[in-house]
This record gives C-alpha cells, sequence and structure tokens, in this order.
C-alpha cells in the first residue's frame, strides 16, 4: 500500500504568511510542529502559519497529485541566474547568526513589521536604490502577507545584493507561499552556493521539492539537511514522510521515530503514517 499525504486544502496554502511572522499551526496544515517551528508570537497575523516556519506548509495531496514527469536533480538544484555568478558578500551573516536572525525574527508581532516597514520605506524615500533597505521591506511585507509587494522588493535587492545569501533565502520563503516551487529551489539553491552550512536551506529546498510530489529529490536536501545537524527534527521528519510517499517504509518508520525522540510533536506524523508503515 502505497502512503498518501493527509488532503490539505490549496487555501490554506494560499492563505499562509512569508517571511517569519507568527500563527497558531494545526494538524491539518502540518504533519507535526518542531519545538523550533513553534517559537512563535502571541500575536499572530490573521491566526496563520509563518513564512519562515517551512514545517508549517500544509502538505500536497498525493492523492492529487499531477502526472507530470519527474523533474531532473539539476534543474531542481540549479541556484537561481543571479547567485550563479556571484561571490559571498563579505559582510554576509554566518549561518550560525543568519539562524539566530531567523529565530528572533519568528518571535516578532505585527507591529513590530509594520515597524520595519515604515522605517525601511523612509530610508527607500531618500534613497530608492538602497538594497539593504530593499531586503528589509521586502522582509516586512513578506511577514505582513504582502507576498506580490515583497517579490519586487527582493528582485530589487539583488540588484546590489547578489552575493548575500539571505536575500536568496527569505525570496525563495517568498516563492513558496505564492506557489512558485521551482524558483524557491533555486533561490534555496542560491544560498547554499555561498553558504554550504546552512541547514535550513537545504530544508527549504526539500519543502519546494516536496510542493512538486518531487519526494525522492526531497530525501536528498533533507539528507545533506540532517549531515549538518543530526538533531534536526523537522528534517527527519520530513524525509522521513518522504520516504513513505515512494514505498521505502523501513526508512520511513526510522525517520520518524527519531524524530519522535527529538521533538515528541511528531508523533502527529508517526500516527498519522503508522497504519500504512506497519502494513509494509
Amino acid at each position: 500500500m502505497k502512503l498518501r499525504f493527509i488532503h490539505a486544502a490549496p487555501a490554506a496554502l494560499a492563505a499562509l504568511a512569508l517571511a517569519s511572522g507568527c500563527a497558531t499551526t494545526t494538524e491539518s496544515k502540518r504533519p507535526g510542529a518542531t519545538s523550533t517551528s513553534m517559537s512563535m508570537s502571541s500575536q499572530p497575523l490573521a491566526g496563520e502559519a509563518s513564512a519562515t516556519d517551512l514545517a508549517s506548509l500544509p502538505l500536497p495531496d498525493a492523492a492529487a497529485r499531477p502526472n507530470a514527469p519527474a523533474m531532473s536533480a539539476d534543474a531542481l538544484d540549479a541556484p537561481s541566474a543571479e547567485a550563479a555568478g556571484a561571490t559571498i558578500d563579505a559582510n554576509a551573516l554566518s549561518t550560525q547568526a543568519a539562524e539566530a536572525e531567523r529565530a528572533a525574527e519568528r518571535k516578532m508581532t505585527a507591529a513590530d513589521y509594520k515597524y520595519q516597514l515604515a522605517r525601511a520605506s523612509l530610508v527607500l524615500k531618500k534613497t530608492p536604490k538602497n538594497g539593504r533597505a530593499l531586503f528589509e521591506r521586502a522582509k516586512a511585507n513578506s511577514n505582513l502577507k504582502n507576498y506580490h509587494e515583497a517579490k519586487l522588493d527582493y528582485i530589487a535587492a539583488l540588484r546590489t545584493l547578489r552575493g548575500n545569501p539571505d536575500v536568496y533565502y527569505n525570496k525563495a520563503v517568498n516563492e513558496l507561499m505564492l506557489h512558485e516551487y521551482k524558483p524557491a529551489a533555486n533561490d534555496f539553491s542560491g544560498t547554499v552556493r555561498l553558504r554550504p552550512d546552512d541547514k535550513e536551506a537545504f530544508f527549504g529546498r526539500g519543502v519546494a521539492k516536496m510542493q512538486m510530489y518531487q519526494f525522492k529529490a526531497a530525501v536528498s536536501d533533507f539528507t545533506r539537511a540532517i549531515a549538518i545537524d543530526s538533531m534536526y527534527a523537522d528534517a527527519l521528519e520530513y524525509r522521513g514522510i518522504s520516504y513513505a510517499n515512494f514505498d521505502r517504509a523501513k526508512e520511513a518508520r526510522k525517520d520518524l521515530e527519531r524524530a519522535v525522540k527529538i521533538n515528541p510533536e511528531a508523533k502527529k506524523s508517526l500516527r498519522r503514517y503508522s497504519t500504512s508503515i506497519a502494513q509494509k
């Protein structure tokens, strides 16, 4: 018996927030939230999932899987055009600093994002091509669910910040929210090209691949994230779910059980898939 995802309504994905917002995560939106992804503000934005909280994205409905052929790994893993020829920005954050910044942004409130938006907009009135202000405004708009406005600013920011891996990372998350999964995968690739030890970027690319039903390709990215951090519960959980979707029951159970040991919230996924796994 082939394992299937629980159906997630398309409207749920369309409604998700973009950058580091706050939200209440429900079991229908996600197989199981980790302790890191649940560090959210007490002031949710419209009660929806955080955009940088990639593990809160609803999983695709495998029963409605399209008949499109699998994309090549090269096509999914190629960095975006801007990143392909870029060199790392000397002022770019280290991986550790970037992860700390993302964690801090997950705790911000709607008021914080509005302040961030106003501050960046004030700078841009004086210097319209200021790349860092464009980047800040993009993140603020993303968190406020203004995804299309954010997209324009991310594109503009890359004109001067082509070597900044965080611009690619946040742009990729925004693309996930816009259902632009292949561009998201390519921008996450831009991040890891410039910052090869960014486990969250590998995880994000795996999520993008899952949204395209490219489960075998997703396993590769979750594996790379786990190689960087063996205690990365989200990556273990999602790799287990990916294994489950192409009949690798033994590996699926092993990963889901490991994820539960690290984060008890992963029991939701183990419970959801345990019956089918047991039939293997």
